[in-house]
């Protein structure tokens, strides 16, 4: 079993490895140019400005919505114990 697993991960290694060199060879040369395309100051400046907007938008977003379960557990907590007081749910059959 031991030789297997190792068999099996020294194979896996050996097919990312070379899938790599494979797809790099593919394109051809691109002469240092990104996905994106060609990248200079202003794009990485916009990018940089995207980044500082994105993560107080989502510190905010996932605060509001923390915020709104926090009250809806609480009006859910508040609503057992009026339940659990209640005359009318009080007693068996």
């Amino acid at each position: 079993m031991r030789r297997s697993l190792t068999t099996l991960t020294l194979a896996a290694t050996m097919v990312l490895v070379a899938a790599s060199t494979a797809l790099a060879s593919a394109q051809g040369h691109d002469g240092g140019e990104g996905t994106y395309g060609l990248t200079n100051d202003k794009v990485v400046t916009n990018f940089g400005f995207a980044l500082i907007a994105f993560f107080p938008l989502f510190i905010f977003t996932m605060s509001m919505i923390q915020l709104t379960l926090d009250k809806r557990k609480q009006r859910r907590k508040q609503a057992e114990k009026a339940r659990s007081t209640s005359a009318h749910w009080a007693g068996g059959w």
